[in-house]
């Protein structure tokens, strides 16, 4: 049975999914991009504030079911353009500095509201 997670402290959903889902013992985040929680709206910054938004999102999701950022088993990110790794993965390794996840990072045309960064996770409850 699976058990839907929502928290005013990342931003709503802006389509018919939900902030994450928890099935066993496993929770599975939506993709998080840079959207402020209060108002749903983007303001564009750098890749690198980007990716620590939507981490802090990650964190906040996490933190609504009792988990850290130690809980989480894979990452994905997405990038409208693979020239910002190096800046994503400096914020990235702040958050992992110890046992990281596993993960994939991949470049894509487009991201919702033509954000540059969006990062989706599952975190282990066991």
């Amino acid at each position: 049975m699976k058990k839907i997670v929502q928290t005013k402290h990342a931003p709503a959903a802006i389509g018919p999914y939900s902030q994450a889902v928890i099935c066993g013992n496993l929770v599975f985040i939506s993709g998080q991009i840079p959207l402020d929680p209060l108002t749903g709206l983007y303001n564009p910054t750098s890749p690198k504030e980007e990716t620590n938004i939507a981490l802090g999102h990650i964190g906040a999701i996490l933190q609504e079911v009792g988990l850290t950022y130690e809980n989480i088993v894979k990452v994905t990110i997405f990038l409208s353009n693979m020239n910002d790794f190096s800046e994503v993965n400096e914020v990235y390794g702040q958050y992992f500095k110890n046992n990281p996840p596993s993960r994939a990072c991949v470049a894509v045309k487009t991201l919702p509201k033509n954000c540059k960064v969006e990062i989706e996770a599952i975190a282990s409850k066991g």
